[in-house]
């Protein structure tokens, strides 16, 4: 079902806002000399965007026609496809963590999916025409995973009529409807792991795409644990991981989720990534352009109308509007044709853009590690197919993590002087008042 335009425009209110958070931390990780802004109410803010924004039924973004009425903005990307490029943790300051007592940290870990649109004719290279585009990885598996499954769906729907379909053919009694393209000789098998699944000791990874408790223990002063999406394979891939907070912050890599799956009868369970690698596998490039059934009538109806009906105006994949809307977005750069700098309506997110270009760039190249921390290690980038390295990054990253370190050591040892000195003179002072 599509969503209505309330929906639409709110979403793009959301990009919007994403944006300006994008836009807050590029300008400390382009500048890490820059002063560390101190405003509570801003920080909270922030991080209230990354955590736990969504978009309301009343948040609207519209734009005017030329003959000055009302009208809903919807960029067409029915020529694009969707092309995962990577899944990145990002740890950085979270208010409230800082504000409970029981956080052993005040780190929160982000996290992010940096995809493209790359010209559906040419999504395998993707060098050119493409923009490039940063959203939460809740938001991403959300879109994703629900087009997937329906696709699985629509896949098992016509496996189940093919031999059906083959009666009727050969009974000629077949009406002409052409079902999805499935191999009816071999799909049989994949639609009857899906529906045994459970049966057969495996779980859906997809059931963990939100911080989902998997062990709780009978002692209360022990830590429970929990399940959720973490990249891997320096974040070319997402898997399930497992955390030692209900919020998913802390990802202990020393555990294995399915060591602690298990069924109602208490029979181990094991993990089916099938589903999962759908939506990020490399290869695999999702057109947004909707396509008809086929009817093998339809020949016969468009001779009937003689070429008086319009041809129809393309339609786009929802789950490709949704991750549109709902993302920050680098256009020019790939030379995106169409995008936010033709709609006024989409001025904000224009007028960021090249901050959020840089902040996409310097995720790509290596700015953070896999666990989302700081990374000192220089990395190269490929922008339309030409290659842009970050040792000016590297340098910075390294003269501001030292140049801390050592303004740290001298803070220490100023204060060790100054108590030394105090007390020698109060000590001078007593012998003189004796």
């Amino acid at each position: 079902q599509k969503p209505n335009s309330n929906q639409r425009q709110s979403k793009m209110k959301f990009a919007t806002a994403f944006t300006t958070l994008l836009t807050t931390v590029v300008a400390v990780s382009a500048n890490p000399f820059a002063p560390k802004a101190t405003n509570k109410a801003e920080s909270n803010y922030v991080n209230t965007l990354v955590s736990g924004a969504r978009p309301t039924a009343n948040s609207q973004l519209r734009a005017l026609d030329q003959n000055g009425q009302d009208e809903e903005v919807e960029v067409d990307i029915s020529g694009y496809a969707v092309k995962f490029e990577q899944c990145q943790f990002v740890r950085t300051f979270d208010e409230e963590l800082a504000e409970d007592e029981d956080s052993e940290t005040v780190l929160a870990t982000k996290r992010f999916v940096i995809f493209r649109l790359c010209p559906s004719n040419s999504c395998s290279n993707c060098n050119y025409g493409y923009g490039e585009y940063m959203i939460e990885l809740e938001e991403y598996l959300e879109a994703t995973v629900e087009y997937q499954t329906e696709l699985q769906e629509e896949m098992c729907q016509a496996c189940d009529e093919c031999q059906n379909d083959e009666d009727e053919a050969d009974d000629g009694n077949n009406n002409g409807r052409k079902l999805q393209n499935v191999d009816c000789d071999s799909c049989y098998d994949e639609c009857q792991k899906i529906e045994n699944m459970e049966a057969n000791g495996y779980l859906d990874a997809t059931e963990f795409l939100e911080c989902v408790a998997i062990y709780d223990p009978e002692d209360d002063d022990a830590g429970g644990l929990w399940a959720g999406p973490v990249c891997s394979s320096q974040g070319t891939k997402i898997k399930i991981g497992v955390f030692d907070d209900e919020n998913c912050y802390n990802q202990d890599s020393s555990k294995d989720v399915e060591d602690y799956l298990m069924d109602g009868d208490g029979y181990p369970m094991k993990l089916s990534h099938a589903l999962l690698k759908t939506t990020y596998s490399e290869d695999s490039c999702v057109s947004c352009l909707v396509v008809e059934e086929e009817d093998e009538n339809a020949d016969d109806n468009n001779n009937n109308n003689n070429g008086d009906e319009e041809e129809k105006e393309a339609e786009t994949v929802d789950m490709c509007q949704q991750l549109y809307e709902m993302s920050a977005k680098c256009e020019t750069v790939g030379g995106f044709s169409g995008g936010i700098d033709d709609y006024d309506a989409y001025a904000n997110q224009a007028d960021t853009e090249d901050r959020v270009c840089d902040y996409i760039t310097s995720i790509r190249g290596g700015a953070y590690d896999e666990s989302g921390d700081i990374s000192i290690k220089g990395t190269s980038y490929s922008v339309g197919g030409g290659s842009a390295t970050t040792g000016g990054q590297k340098f910075a990253l390294t003269f501001f993590t030292f140049g801390t370190l050592a303004l740290a050591i001298y803070a220490a040892s100023l204060h060790t002087k100054l108590t030394k000195g105090g007390s020698a003179g109060l000590s001078n002072q007593g012998g003189a008042l004796a």
